[in-house]
């Protein structure tokens, strides 16, 4: 039996991406075990990943070397008698422990200097133009993996699917004190990377308020480091409307917002984590890029619509606006978005009649 090591990504959109690795090689091989070593805050979206036979927490910090430690960690899981493993990250240390491990197959790409660690290597990511495709290639043999046309296009590749659990998704939804209706609007108005992939606060505000209008709900999703922002866009929508937005950012657990996106008709989301996270859980995707590009790693939904301006500076892939004018941003402007919103949900009455 092929028994499977995977070492995953780091980030929380890439672990979702990469569910579609996961998903070839199930359809490659039903009867294959997949294990996935990653970060302990990504173990709740592995759970939600049918693949996946088990969630390995990895003890390491990101950027943490520690030879010693994955040697220890390798000699550990070579007792599991994986047959494969396949490493997500480019990182030489990433390759470590299946190395130590002693895998007979170890597959990834060529990134830093991994030769000897890996005996599948890889040799050129860049023939894919999305991330998906990336992950996607590697668990086809070699040979007949030349670049995208290899793989068909994007369309065909399979699409991540995280599962929700009904009886939490309800409990949550109590815990919150929300109100559960078929027309939800959730925000996730954050991004880790950095200012330039944040679409204006105004602009949310303005979307969030047309919405409230209409009678719809809105929830606002992100972590700590996105409160301030969350209450800023509730500030801006006139108090009357204030019981209909919900700021849950902050609040949640990781697993609570995935069951709380999949109650939400329609997501409005910057470049981030939880716009795949908002994909993969079946809603409607309204995707806001500002310094990067959907060229790259778009949302994988069914029904998505992305927006951005076409500015000359963009997409420049940098953390700050260097002509500090932030105009790949501002100038999208909130009618855009709402327009939108109402063609995807447009779509999906179409479809359901």
């Amino acid at each position: 039996m092929k028994k499977i090591l995977v070492i995953g990504p780091s980030w929380v959109g890439d672990m979702v991406m990469s569910q579609a690795l996961y998903s070839t090689l199930k359809q490659q091989d039903p009867d294959c075990i997949i294990d996935v070593m990653a970060p302990a805050w990504c173990k709740p979206i592995l759970e939600r990943m049918v693949e996946v036979n088990q969630a390995i927490e990895m003890p390491l910090g990101h950027g943490d070397f520690n030879f010693l430690g994955r040697r220890a960690l390798g000699k550990q899981l070579k007792q599991e008698n994986y047959t494969h493993a396949f490493i997500c990250p480019n990182s030489a240390k990433s390759a470590l422990i299946p190395w130590f491990a002693d895998i007979p197959n170890r597959t990834g790409w060529k990134g830093e200097m991994r030769y000897g660690l890996l005996n599948d290597l890889r040799p050129n990511k860049k023939a894919f133009q999305y991330m998906v495709e990336r992950y996607v290639a590697l668990a086809h043999p070699k040979k007949t993996m030349v670049g995208s046309e290899s793989l068909g296009g994007l369309e065909v590749l399979p699409k991540p699917n995280l599962s929700i659990d009904s009886e939490l998704q309800r409990n949550t939804i109590q815990k919150f004190q929300l109100t559960h209706s078929t027309d939800i609007i959730g925000l996730c108005p954050g991004a880790e990377f950095g200012p330039a992939k944040k679409w204006p606060e105004n602009h949310y505000a303005e979307v969030a308020h047309t919405m409230c209008k209409q009678g719809r709900h809105i929830w606002l999703f992100g972590s700590q480091k996105d409160v301030d922002t969350c209450n800023g866009i509730k500030q801006k929508v006139p108090e009357q409307f204030h019981s209909q937005i919900h700021v849950l950012a902050g609040q949640t657990s990781l697993i609570e917002a995935v069951d709380l996106l999949g109650a939400c008709q329609t997501v409005i989301s910057n470049d981030s984590g939880l716009m795949h996270v908002a994909a993969a859980v079946g809603c409607n995707v309204v995707a806001v890029y500002g310094s990067t590009s959907p060229k790259y790693t778009p949302p994988l939904a069914k029904n998505v619509d992305i927006v951005h301006t076409d500015i000359d500076c963009r997409p420049c892939f940098k953390r700050e606006c260097e002509f500090k004018h932030l105009k790949c941003l501002t100038e999208l402007t909130p009618i855009s978005v709402i327009d939108s919103i109402r063609k995807l949900e447009s779509i999906a009455v179409i479809e359901v009649s």
